[in-house]
């Protein structure tokens, strides 16, 4: 009796031993849960990057446009981001990110999988940069916002001349072979870029060079706008144009801190330095004006306010805050000398300057990089970091992108003009596309 009933208690022993391994081994293999604290923060971030677009970029390039074209340049922007958000759920997403990876070059090019995000679930999760996941749906959130105000930057070298249907054919093409790709070469997994070893923490590459080039080759292809450069073309509201600027620096924190993907001291660093390389290429900007003999101007300071930012994009997490002050001045310095100097005497039409801010100042923030990394100048870089080495894989993958972007940009444009026409028609041009294209005034 007593050796059946200690058989007993052990099998009931062996069995409870069992079950708890299993249960061990099961809660071992159980998927990470997302920190509630980081989903709530990338939320945020998501919003305020969003913000930047609509009503920020919006009222930024309007307000630079002479006043028959502020809704036409408004709607633009805003359609075409409405347009990536939907392509980049359907084929983007996975494009640059997907779970498919291709065997041999073409993986360094692309993802694949998960179209229409069929693999997505609300449980499923996206890495960070440690241990610690967010909700894969809140990712796929943040980045649709950065390929839906890329694709619109590039109109800043079209507007008041490009029809809207262009716009949009336009969007849905290069955001397919020139956004993709870019992305994922950069920050997918298996990318090119990405395995040099480049850092571009928040779009240096994939966002600002990207749109700068790919406006610079709309311009030459898209032709000057009827009257430029003789006939004058100011602003017709600066007023307009600092609200924005204003409205893209604050949504900027979610851009660049965002990218940390945590709520964490990468994401404070990276707030910070927005703060300060913003505040120095505000100032260099007027400066260099003051220098040049005119006097420091609003719009001056709405544009070095947007080079600073530009070029503190990709150092954001890799800089320390006096190597990203350093950054945003020598960047916005530039830039006032491709704006006031090299674009006249190059002659080409680049109406906003998307290509002498986006892509100068991105080409100077994703280069300095490679040097305000460094440990000896307050940066995060290792004890190994080199600063020779870095700059090398960092002016590497500028020549990509620049090389990726132009000929995408091209292909792009030239499919656009063969199926729906690029420029409006003179008259339209003339009256303003408010009312040639959308039939409304943005003002009685």
């Amino acid at each position: 009796m007593f050796r059946r009933a200690l058989s007993a208690a052990g099998a009931i022993g062996l069995s409870l031993f069992c079950a708890t391994a299993a249960f061990a081994q099961e809660a071992a293999e159980a998927a990470p849960v997302a920190n509630p604290g980081n989903n709530a923060w990338m939320m945020t971030a998501t919003v305020l990057v969003m913000m930047m677009i609509l009503p920020g970029l919006a009222l930024f390039y309007g307000g630079l446009t002479r006043s028959k074209n502020m809704l036409s340049t408004m709607t633009q922007v805003t359609a075409a981001a409405c347009v990536s958000m939907l392509i980049w759920v359907m084929w983007g997403y996975s494009l640059a990110f997907g779970p498919t990876s291709y065997e041999g070059a073409l993986g360094l090019f692309i993802s694949g999988g998960s179209y229409f995000l069929s693999s997505v679930t609300a449980d499923s999760t996206a890495a960070t940069f440690t241990d610690e996941v967010i909700s894969e749906y809140v990712f796929v959130a943040f980045q649709m916002t950065f390929a839906a105000i890329t694709g619109a930057l590039v109109f800043g070298a079209t507007v008041e001349r490009l029809k809207f249907k262009a716009a949009i054919v336009f969007v849905i093409i290069w955001s397919t072979i020139v956004y993709y790709p870019i992305a994922h070469m950069v920050w997918g997994g298996g990318g090119l870029i990405l395995g040099w070893g480049a850092l571009d923490f928040a779009g240096g590459t994939v966002v600002h060079i990207n749109a700068g080039v790919s406006a610079l080759v709309a311009a030459y292809i898209l032709g000057k706008r009827k009257g430029y450069p003789t006939e004058p073309m100011p602003p017709h509201s600066l007023t307009l144009t600092l609200v924005g600027a204003g409205l893209l620096w604050v949504g900027w924190f979610g851009f660049n801190a965002g990218s940390a993907l945590e709520a964490d001291g990468s994401a404070g660093l990276a707030m910070i330095n927005t703060f300060v390389a913003t505040a120095a290429g505000a100032l260099a900007w007027m400066l260099a004006e003051r220098v040049a003999g005119h006097k420091p101007s609003a719009l001056g300071l709405a544009s070095g306010i947007i080079a600073g930012l530009v070029a503190v994009t990709p150092a954001a997490g890799n800089s320390g805050p006096f190597g990203a002050i350093v950054l945003g001045a020598i960047a916005s310095i530039l830039c006032f000398i491709m704006v006031s100097k090299v674009k006249p005497a190059m002659g080409f039409d680049d109406s906003l300057d998307a290509f002498g801010i986006h892509g100068i100042g991105g080409m100077v923030g994703a280069i300095g990089t490679g040097i305000v990394c460094s440990p000896l100048l307050g940066g995060p870089g290792g004890d190994d970091f080199v600063i020779s080495a870095q700059v090398w894989i960092q002016l590497k993958s500028v020549i990509v992108t620049i090389l990726w972007a132009g000929i995408g940009t091209a292909i792009s444009l030239y499919i656009v003009k063969a199926l729906v026409g690029l420029r409006v028609s003179d008259e339209v041009e003339v009256e303003g596309l408010d009312i040639g294209e959308h039939g409304e005034r943005a003002y009685n």
